[in-house]
């Protein structure tokens, strides 16, 4: 369990955890800002306070010797990521040109691509995974092209086949994952009403490739399609998503690809609670063009602020009856009908 933040500490986490925020000019504790660590290495946000703490310089630090020495290892570990990261690319690299090879059309979505589109600094979104993306038709060929780069894959087959997820780890260093999608969403109670797969993204992206409207939907998809919430990190990939629309066109093209892919409900809720998190109005603005019927009137009381920073504190349980209580408003949430 997570050390307990008080609502003033939980503000600045927020304020750590935003990529374009200033740095937190007042002094803190050596308690606070060890508690505030621990958040922020939980919900995916290290990168980013750990780049704050450095720009402002060590000596506004505690002289805490026990805050010292668990920064120092933090930073290590930080540098470690990186690495992992950039052995990632590269073998995601080899897969890539196996696939174009093999004449099997591909991308590569979320961490790589999250970190070089939507962060300044791309240290700031570090991943421990590579994502690629086919069509359901091609798993079978695809596998094939990781199998021959030197991969094996772990769990069930038919079940993965099943999921649309295929999990394979590299033979000489399992900590190396790659996972192959034919969906993005991977509930199958859920795909009867929403799906995210490589031709609903070529739609979105039109002529170009990894474009903001594209991004931002893969991010709204990650954090409550994916995953239920449980952490940060995912709502920061929406802020940062939302930051990249400039245009009216671009916020237009997100609108009209959750109603194609059938996430409004999705796209209403965590942009929602991204804008109350961080206080980003176009956030709440884009949210609020989204009709809201009775699923998203309930899934707002349930996904609050404090149901995303409070997953592993005192109050997880509630945190964790709140988000499956979410699910089951997804997987059973009627589907829109298709705009006129």
């Amino acid at each position: 369990m997570l050390p307990h933040l008080t609502p003033a500490e939980e503000r600045l986490l927020l304020r750590y955890a935003d990529p374009v925020a200033p740095a937190v000019a007042e002094a803190v504790s050596a308690k606070t800002l060890s508690a505030l660590l621990d958040n922020a290495e939980f919900h995916g946000i290290l990168p980013i306070m750990l780049r704050k703490l450095r720009e402002r310089g060590d000596a506004h630090l505690p002289g805490d010797p026990g805050l010292q020495a668990r920064l120092a290892a933090l930073r290590h570990k930080a540098t470690i990521a990186t690495g992992q990261s950039m052995l990632l690319q590269y073998h995601g690299g080899r897969i890539m040109k196996g696939l174009a090879a093999e004449a099997i059309p591909a991308r590569i979505v979320k961490g790589p691509v999250f970190a070089r589109k939507l962060y300044s600094n791309a240290a700031d979104r570090p991943f421990t995974d590579i994502d690629i993306l086919v069509e359901p038709a091609n798993l079978s060929r695809a596998n094939q092209v990781i199998a021959a780069c030197g991969f094996e894959l772990g769990g069930d087959e038919a079940e993965s086949y099943q999921l649309q997820e295929f999990k394979w780890l590299e033979k000489e260093n399992s900590s190396l994952l790659v996972e192959l999608h034919g969906d993005l969403v991977h509930d199958t109670g859920m795909r009867r009403r929403l799906s995210l797969g490589f031709r609903e993204l070529g739609i979105i992206d039109g002529e170009a490739t990894d474009t903001p409207a594209a991004l931002l939907t893969i991010a709204i998809v990650h954090a409550a399609g994916g995953h239920k919430f449980h952490r940060l990190q995912l709502c920061v990939d929406v802020l940062q998503g939302v930051r990249s629309l400039q245009t009216p066109e671009a916020e237009a093209r997100v609108l009209e690809a959750a109603r194609m892919t059938g996430i409004e409900l999705e796209l209403a809720i965590v942009l929602d609670v991204t804008g109350r998190l961080f206080g980003e109005p176009r956030a709440l603005e884009l949210a609020g063009r989204i009709k809201p019927d009775l699923s998203i009137r309930l899934a707002k009381r349930l996904i609050t602020a404090n149901t995303l920073l409070r997953v592993n504190s005192r109050d997880k349980i509630g945190s964790r009856l709140r988000r499956d209580a979410f699910r089951w408003i997804q997987r059973l949430a009627k589907a829109r009908p298709p705009a006129a």
